[in-house]
């Protein structure tokens, strides 16, 4: 007999009956555009998921100094943060009507209360108390855990030392819990380790990469909410694309933008 299950189908592998159940919109008829929002904000988290997923790999293994599989994973995160820019692109076929025909159903709901994304925000390196304090108790509790570790930055930093260019001490053994404030000996450690380390410098780059895709993403994503409901407030309770643009170019990776003019 073979040891793989022979009823095993595309189907049930990818529990695909049970997937399609899940999109189940609110709006009376329904109106025909709720399917899209419901299909794309899914996926969404689905991706979300996956780099969550990801991250932590690529934290380990540049931790570990594992330069090569670091920067395969580097990669995939890039890419999917492509992918979700790409889908900024589907959902601005839906006018500002179609989307207010259906808007009223969603009450208090918004992408503000994604827990998945302040994971995959604290796993880059966010640190504010305030981050998860709109969600619920087992969410909260879930980003908190991943403020307490090290961010995939103060893995990096790990990484650095290990090529032998000096982080100092209180870098590298700080609180977690506590913000990363940008600093000369860093900066001047990724100088040194840009200018005479071709392979630390790539996975560098890479972060720089993923840096800058999640600012595109955001970027995107405001323009998408301004097109779409201009400036009213957003579902959540939130001050809409005010507080979207708020979140502007701001940096993940401050140092490695700071050392560019040096380089």
């Amino acid at each position: 007999m073979s040891e793989f299950d022979a009823a095993l189908t595309y189907s049930s592998y990818l529990a695909v009956d049970e997937l399609l159940q899940l999109q189940c919109p609110l709006s009376d008829g329904p109106e025909h555009d709720e399917m899209l929002f419901i299909i794309i904000h899914q996926t969404y988290e689905l991706w979300f998921k996956q780099l969550i997923h990801e991250i932590k790999r690529a934290a380990i293994d540049i931790e570990a100094g594992k330069t090569y599989p670091a920067l395969a994973t580097l990669g995939r995160v890039r890419t999917i943060l492509k992918v979700l820019v790409s889908q900024v692109d589907i959902l601005e076929t839906m006018t500002p009507l179609q989307f207010n025909s259906f808007r009223d159903r969603l009450a208090s709901s918004s992408g503000f209360q994604s827990a998945q994304f302040r994971m995959v925000e604290a796993l880059f390196g966010r640190r504010d108390a305030k981050m998860a304090g709109h969600l619920p108790p087992a969410d909260q509790a879930a980003v908190a855990e991943l403020t307490k570790i090290r961010s995939i930055w103060d893995c990096t930093l790990v990484y650095i030392n290990g090529r032998g260019f000096t982080i100092p001490a209180a870098y590298l053994d700080r609180d977690f819990s506590e913000h990363y404030t940008p600093n000369d000996d860093v900066q001047k450690a990724l100088i040194s380790l840009h200018k005479s380390d071709p392979e630390g410098a790539m996975v560098c780059e890479r972060l720089l990469d993923i840096d800058e895709g999640l600012q595109e993403w955001r970027y995107r994503h405001v323009k998408m909410v301004e097109r779409t409901i201009g400036h009213k407030s957003g579902t959540g309770g939130s001050s809409g694309v005010g507080y979207l643009s708020s979140t502007l170019f701001h940096p993940v990776f401050p140092d490695l933008w700071q050392i560019r003019d040096q380089l």
